[in-house]
């Protein structure tokens, strides 16, 4: 097992991880930017190291400030949480080089699920489902326009290195294909350095469900059910379910083999996500992560099972401890992204937390790094914080989550707790009646 681990991430993961580090008995390393000197997790930490000024990218994506943290400490590991570095090959790669573990796959698994091209030519050969679209990149407009009469419109145009809803568009004639295809290739130059792009068919009214994997890197992979992630704005998930409550059990059963059975023929190691939209009773691939999800507690809810703990264990080069027949699902978990931004326009809301009171009582978790007179940076992500609930029936899970919502208190900013609020209370939410479109429609109804 490690002897000191460095959390190369800031915020509630970050904290996140540090708990289980301690329960297992490791040391921790905290790395901040000066904008963080006061974040929980520094005052948490056996040890810290400023890494740089506020911008992240002379801080926690500073490879060389990261590298010299591990160095002036002593870790032996690394885990990069979600986002930043959290799929970043080259650091694997660079971690590696210097003997130290990287709490996550392989550096070559990384970049085969981190390009989308190769990640569905991958699937196909793993025998995953895909959504039908090109079998590589896209590169004129005439091969965009064919391609599309033969799968049919309406079709969407992806950034092959993209992520977050950017280098997307959809267009449903040839008319619309041209200006689709210059828009997308224009937003994936300028968000990812990569104008490349692929398409695929168009779904409807399509759920977004995803299975959660993890495998030791020595052929042993489980499945730890689905998560419907439907509720989404701009792309971005704000509401994540477990299971998927529109699954069947044996479809469970069926998509999670699938995925299992592809990371064993990969040999891959650690946590991983495979995602999917949902349509029809088809499940169709669209991307993996190679890393912890925001959204990782719902599945540690109903499994009873810390994904954080299992993460370090594989890397520290133990076997797999779980075996599939002895992963029982228990209930339902619902879980709701806290964000400091106006619950009406959406704009960041940083500043300074006056009163915090964090909903409590049977059946919740709250995974945050925020206190009263913390002082919110205006530099990073809006998200401060996650709401899970759980319970024995989906039914008793939202009226936990409507009680905890009412009784969450943070005042000095505005945050997207109303928004949550409201949602709790509408019928198509409370019967389960949504898709990956729903969300924004109900905003732009409701003019939110």
């Amino acid at each position: 097992m490690f002897s000191k681990v460095l959390i190369a991430n800031r915020g509630e993961i970050a904290l996140r991880i540090l708990r289980a580090c301690k329960e297992l008995g490791i040391q921790t390393v905290a790395i901040y930017s000066t904008a963080d000197r006061n974040a929980m997790h520094v005052r948490l930490a056996d040890e810290s190291v400023c890494i740089g000024p506020p911008p992240a990218k002379d801080s926690y994506l500073n490879i060389p400030s990261i590298l010299a943290a591990c160095e002036i400490t002593g870790a032996d590991a690394v885990h990069p949480g979600y986002g930043f570095l959290s799929e970043n090959a080259r650091f694997a790669r660079i971690l590696t080089e210097h003997k130290i573990t990287f709490i996550g796959p392989s550096s070559h698994h990384i970049e085969i699920m981190g390009d989308k091209i190769t990640a569905k030519k991958t699937a196909v050969e793993l025998g995953i489902p895909v959504v039908p679209g090109s079998d590589g990149e896209i590169k004129t407009a005439d091969e965009a326009k064919a391609l599309a009469a033969e799968i049919g419109y309406p079709v969407i145009v992806k950034a092959t290195a993209g992520g977050g809803g950017r280098g997307m568009k959809v267009a449903h004639n040839d008319l619309e294909m041209s200006t689709a295809l210059g828009t997308a290739r224009t937003e994936a130059k300028a968000a990812f350095g990569n104008d490349s792009v692929y398409i695929e068919k168009y779904l409807g009214k399509p759920r977004h469900i995803e299975v959660q994997v993890m495998g030791d890197g020595q052929g042993n992979a489980v499945h730890l059910g689905t998560r419907d992630c439907s509720l989404q704005r701009r792309h971005q998930k704000v509401w994540e379910e477990a299971t998927a409550p529109t699954i069947a059990p044996d479809e469970t059963a069926r998509i999670g083999e699938i995925c299992a059975a592809a990371m064993r023929k990969l040999k891959y190691s650690g946590a991983g996500t495979v995602e999917f939209l949902y349509e029809n009773g088809e499940f169709y691939f669209i991307e993996m992560n190679t890393r912890l999800q925001v959204e990782h507690p719902v599945t540690e809810r109903v499994t009873n099972i810390d994904l954080v703990y299992e993460q370090i264990r594989v890397a520290a080069g133990e076997p797999l401890s779980l075996k599939q027949d002895e992963i029982v699902f228990m209930g339902h978990a619902i879980e709701v992204r806290i964000n400091a931004e106006d619950p009406q326009t959406f704009a960041p809301s940083p500043g300074k937390i006056t009163y915090y009171h964090p909903a409590g009582g049977v059946g919740v978790r709250i995974d945050s790094a925020i206190y009263q007179g913390y002082v919110i940076p205006p530099n990073y992500d809006s998200l401060i914080g996650k709401l899970i609930v759980h319970g024995r029936t989906r039914a008793e899970c939202l009226q936990r989550l409507k009680r905890a919502i009412d009784e969450f208190v943070v005042d000095g900013v505005k945050t997207t707790l109303p928004l949550f609020q409201r949602l709790i209370r509408e019928p198509d939410i409370i019967a389960g009646n949504y898709d990956i479109h729903w969300l924004e429609k109900y905003l732009a109804a409701n003019k939110v």
